[in-house]
């Protein structure tokens, strides 16, 4: 994430801490982003979760543009970033601001029973995932709360085109209302019901 959009979502997170509602994070990777979140989680006394069954998206799998072969598991073969996450949590010193829900977005979403006041959706760039993610944690955003939307992107050479129909479909739903753009970060404010 350029320094720019970390800063805006950082603004955002924030903002949206004043609710006194955990801060949710889509898509922890290795917990750069989280770093952001958990740090404004800390100065408002809330907690920052972040959901991610750390075993990469599509486009950080072997042959792809994003792959990186020392988070690969040598003895399961397959891509494991949770120890990377956890070691950057103990290098910040943020691990008691938050929880790592390890599992699917869609499968934890289902099973969450509260609110949070900040919704960040930076999970996989599929239609169906980056879908998921919104149809999934959007109904337990708080009214005022906000959503961010990271690599939104209206130009396809630019970038995939997922998290952009995500974007325009939560603005033409009427329960959201654009706050800020920041490069391909989009934050939202819940100002009405539903998705």
């Amino acid at each position: 994430m350029p320094v720019g959009e970390g800063l805006a979502l950082y603004t955002a997170a924030t903002d949206a801490a004043a609710l006194g509602l955990p801060l949710l994070e889509v898509g922890t990777y290795c917990g750069r982003s989280t770093i952001l979140l958990a740090d404004a989680a800390r100065a408002a006394g809330v907690t920052a979760l972040t959901v991610d069954h750390h075993r990469g998206s599509e486009e950080q799998q072997p042959g792809w543009e994003y792959h990186d072969p020392t988070v690969v598991d040598p003895e399961v073969g397959r891509m494991d970033t949770l120890p990377t996450f956890r070691r950057t949590l103990h290098a910040a010193g943020l691990e008691d601001h938050v929880v790592a829900l390890v599992g699917r977005s869609p499968q934890v979403a289902a099973v969450w029973g509260g609110k949070v006041g900040f919704v960040f959706i930076d999970g996989g760039h599929t239609d169906e995932h980056a879908n998921g993610d919104y149809e999934g944690w959007a109904p337990h955003l708080a009214a005022g709360g906000l959503l961010v939307i990271h690599d939104v992107f209206p130009d396809p050479a630019h970038g995939g085109q997922a998290p952009y129909r995500v974007y325009l479909r939560a603005l033409a739903s009427g329960a959201f209302t654009e706050v800020s753009v920041t490069d391909s970060l989009r934050v939202l404010r819940r100002t009405g019901t539903g998705i």
